[in-house]
């Protein structure tokens, strides 16, 4: 299983950057989780929860809502992808040019959980007071 829920999560991230939204949601389950530190930045300036529950509701964010706040240049550098079981980590830095025309860097860590072949849950963790700076400094 370790592979296979590997290739899951890297076939999410390519349906992420294509931001399509029926693609995004076919990667989910539909009792998906997303959860993200409360009140960080991306949820703040957009006005979006930091706990999003379901499949449509976190393609929505992906597809729609993401690119209102990181608006061109947008990439991710992995560092790591681990794989065990059902849970896959992924250490990533994301940069992009945001909607105030700010640059931005930050670095994450991702923990996938997969269940029958679909993203079950995701937990996010990102340095929030670097975010908040780039996005409200």
């Amino acid at each position: 299983m370790t592979q296979d829920s590997r290739e899951i999560v890297l076939n999410a991230w390519r349906a992420f950057a294509e931001r399509d939204l029926e693609k995004i949601a076919a990667c989910f389950t539909e009792d998906a989780e997303w959860l993200a530190p409360a009140g960080n930045a991306t949820a703040v300036a957009l006005d979006v929860p930091s706990h999003m529950v379901g499949r449509n509701a976190i393609a929505r964010f992906i597809a729609d809502d993401f690119p209102r706040l990181f608006t061109r240049d947008v990439s991710v550098s992995f560092r790591g992808v681990y794989a065990e079981g059902d849970r896959v980590v992924v250490e990533e830095t994301m940069s992009a040019t945001l909607a105030n025309g700010n640059s931005y860097v930050n670095d994450y860590c991702l923990i996938f959980e997969v269940r029958d072949g679909l993203i079950h849950r995701v937990r996010e963790y990102m340095d929030t007071a670097r975010g908040h700076r780039m996005v409200f400094g």
